[in-house]
Parts: C-alpha cells; structure tokens; sequence
C-alpha cells in the first residue's frame, strides 16, 4: 500500500478496519481474534455436546479470585457453576484509567476458565505476553464484560452459553460445550487515549506553527519554501510505550500540503484511525516509529517520502510537500 499513489491515507485506514471476525470459532480458546480463520464464525451444524444441567446464579457465590493486578491470579470454581446472563465484577479498579469504549481496542492480559468443570481452557499471563485486540473481535460476553471498565483494573467476567462459544457448536478442543458459562479474570493493561498525553516540546523555529482548539491541532503554514529533509518535531511528548514500525497505531491526525495550506483529510471530527504503521506513506513510518504513545508529533514530509508523483484522490499534485500533525493513542503488535 505504500507504494501506490491512488491510495488516500483513509482509504487505507479503512481496509485494515475490515478484518473482523469473532473469536468463537473451534480454533481458538482466547478472546482474541487474531488466531481465529474467519470460517469459523458460522455456527457449527452438529453442536459439541449437551447444555449442562446447572442452576444458572445471579451472582459470583461459588467462583473466588486471589492474586494482584499483573500477577497470575488463582481462581478456584465450586464446579459446576453457571450464571444467568454476563455479569463483571471490578476485583481491582481504576477510575481515573482510561476507559474501555464502543469499538475500543484493548491490550489486556487474561486467564479463562469453564464453570462446568472449573479448569483453566487458556491464559495469557503464563506465556508472557498480552493480548490486544478490538472489544468488537471478541465473544458477545467479553465485550459486555470490557464496556465501561478501565486501564489499570482487574475484573472477573462471566458469561452464559448464548455469550461465549454456543454460536460455533462449543469447542471441544478445550473441552467447552454448549451450554458452558465461561469465567475470565482479565487485567486492562493499556486502552485507547482520548487525545494526547505528556509533556509539551518547545517546536524549533522555521517550521509550520500549531495550535490547539479544543483538543483538535490547528496547522499554519509559513509563507517560506518547504524544507527539503524530513522534519519530525514532538509537540508533546507522551509517556506511553515506544511505536515500533512492525505496530499497528490508533491515531487522529490532521493531513495538509504545504503549497496552499489546504485541509487534505483529518480525523478530529469523526474518529481516530488504526492501521499498520509500515503502510503509511514512508514518512509517516520513518517520523511515526519510535515516537511514544500520548504523543503529538508535527511531521513535514517531503515528495520523495509522501506522493513523488502525486495522487488522484484525494487530489495531490506532484512534489508536494505534506504536512501532518499526529496524535499517538495506542499501539500494539501487529
């Protein structure tokens, strides 16, 4: 995607936003989607096992949670168990965290569990690494279960067979039938940022002036020739995670050339984007990797990074230079 100059940077964001599918399918025992094929979100025609004959509970009588935020948690189920529809309950929180929003995509550490028999099907914490995916990639439960929580909370979820894996027939790779109540103790370790979040960088002279309007940045453009090199200047500094190349990036930004000073595409008044860095224009990949998430970066790019010989839409003329402010609220492994 690089490479192609027909391509405009929304048009891009909006193909990578077309990978949905949901983490029910026989192949996957995470909420995460990113390990499930797409043909096994169509319900199973003979479904795996029969619902287990348990009183549903309407509250978490019989499930205990030990351990802190961050580290393995125990958990121990009086098997078996059930519940009468998706209930959270908040074992650590965080209100001052960011929030988990519709369509947010989360970055959280897991272990789940099957109320029928009370053994563990799957966790993240024992293989050292979270898991980051959109609340809209994962079962109805974990969804319901996420909305509204916050970064920094540990919260327990459990979900009833129509919200966990009952669409796909069960998963008896995992020994999950239909019918099953599904348990998860989740930790949120990072959510989407409203806006940026850090420390202000004073700008060196000569480049583009940027100003703040209500949270939205508001570019003007120097009545000078562009600079022939790549400027990359942090307006602030955020105090999140490093970008890397190989991460895909939510971000707002605001895209303008420097000819004319003319608005090309932002994202301000709608939503923050997400897409792989390393299929941006290459300016954007070389200014972008490395910067921390929270940030606010002012990139000045030149021809060669950007559209050497333009673009027909949205409409770039040939040796354009472009001029981008970039807002990094979430990173994540690709």
């Amino acid at each position: 995607m690089r490479s192609s100059a027909a391509k405009s940077l929304i048009g891009l964001l909006l193909g990578a936003a077309l990978l949905l599918v949901w983490a029910c399918g026989k192949e996957a025992a995470s909420p995460s989607a990113s390990a499930t094929p797409t043909p096994t979100a169509t319900p199973s025609a003979s479904p795996s096992g029969t619902p287990a004959k348990v009183t549903p509970s309407t509250n978490f009588d019989k499930v205990t949670v030990t351990g802190d935020y961050g580290k393995v948690p125990k958990v121990d189920i009086k098997a078996p168990w059930g519940i009468d529809r998706t209930r959270t309950e908040v074992l650590k929180g965080n209100p001052s965290g960011p929030e988990v929003k519709q369509g947010a995509t989360v970055e959280v550490n897991y272990a789940g569990y099957n109320g029928r028999t009370g053994k563990k099907f799957d966790d993240s914490f024992s293989r050292g690494s979270t898991a980051s995916f959109s609340i809209d990639q994962v079962v109805p439960g974990f969804k319901k279960g996420l909305f509204g929580q916050h970064q920094g909370s540990r919260v327990l979820v459990a979900m009833p067979g129509p919200d966990g894996y009952d669409a796909s027939g069960g998963n008896p790779d995992i020994d999950v039938q239909v019918g099953d109540t599904l348990v998860f103790v989740v930790d949120i370790a990072a959510v989407p940022l409203t806006g940026p979040e850090g420390t202000p960088v004073t700008p060196k002279s000569g480049l583009p002036t940027v100003t703040d309007k209500g949270g939205k940045p508001q570019i003007t453009i120097p009545k000078s020739k562009p600079p022939s090199e790549l400027q990359i200047q942090p307006l602030i500094k955020g105090k999140g995670k490093k970008v890397a190349e190989t991460n895909s990036i939510t971000f707002n930004y605001i895209w303008q050339t420097w000819s004319d000073g003319k608005v090309v595409e932002q994202t301000y008044n709608s939503k923050p984007a997400t897409a792989p860095l390393s299929e941006l224009v290459p300016g954007l990949v070389t200014g972008l990797a490395g910067q921390t998430v929270g940030s606010r970066v002012l990139l000045v790019i030149p021809p060669a990074q950007g559209y050497p010989d333009g673009n027909a839409s949205p409409k770039i003329g040939k040796n354009e230079t472009l001029v981008f402010v970039v807002d990094l609220l979430f990173s994540q492994s690709s």
